[in-house]
């Protein structure tokens, strides 16, 4: 038993890994890759597919300040991600998040719709912790009420104390996760914003 547990670890393990890993490329297979979470339509005045393409290198890469970005001519698609250094000073959360933004000519602009995601591995992570907590935490009032748990007033406090823990289990799993999706999508829009700057600039041309 201890040795499959052993080995189930390891293989749970490998596959966050390569999760991580093959979300964090920016290759045509992977640009995809990743649960969708959130898009941003946009408009980048003054700015055309073919300016956009002048802008990259003939390896189609862009390096900016606090991030990447990788131009697909063939699909007119530009793949955006912050930058994952290994000793980065900078905290890392467990949901990541990429971009890929669509480009639609228009006739004074270029129309934008950026396609925000995260790894598979973080939400599926995500939903079954709430899952564990939440039916947890009806399974136990369900029993306990069956039991006759409720029936006494030191076990309705009890019952309503435990329910409470509960809660603020909950909670806290909400918050940690609201607020780590906001900072990495943060880091994400000051690459957008960057981006955007890049591609719009008058000599962008």
């Amino acid at each position: 038993m201890l040795l499959a547990g052993l080995f189930a670890g390891a293989l749970f393990l490998g596959l966050l890994v390569g999760d991580w890993v093959y979300f964090i490329r920016l290759t045509p297979d992977a640009i995809r890759y990743g649960c969708r979470v959130a898009s941003h339509p946009d408009e980048w005045a003054g700015a055309t597919v073919e300016s956009v393409r002048h802008r990259f290198s003939p390896d189609g890469v862009l390096m900016l300040p606090h991030g990447v970005a990788w131009w697909y001519p063939d699909l007119s698609q530009i793949a955006i991600r912050p930058q994952y250094r290994l000793f980065s000073r900078r905290f890392r959360t467990a949901w990541p998040v990429k971009g890929l933004i669509h480009l639609s000519p228009q006739d004074q602009s270029l129309g934008t719709h950026c396609v925000k995601r995260i790894p598979w591995s973080s939400a599926l992570i995500t939903v079954i912790w709430f899952a564990v907590v939440l039916l947890g935490s009806l399974t136990f009032v369900v029993q306990y009420a069956l039991e006759g748990g409720f029936t006494t007033l030191g076990g309705a406090f009890l019952g309503i104390g435990i329910i409470g823990l509960a809660g603020m289990v909950a909670l806290f799993g909400i918050v940690t996760v609201t607020l780590s999706y906001r900072l990495e999508d943060s880091r994400l829009t000051q690459v957008y914003d960057e981006l955007r700057t890049a591609m719009t600039l008058p000599n962008a041309s």
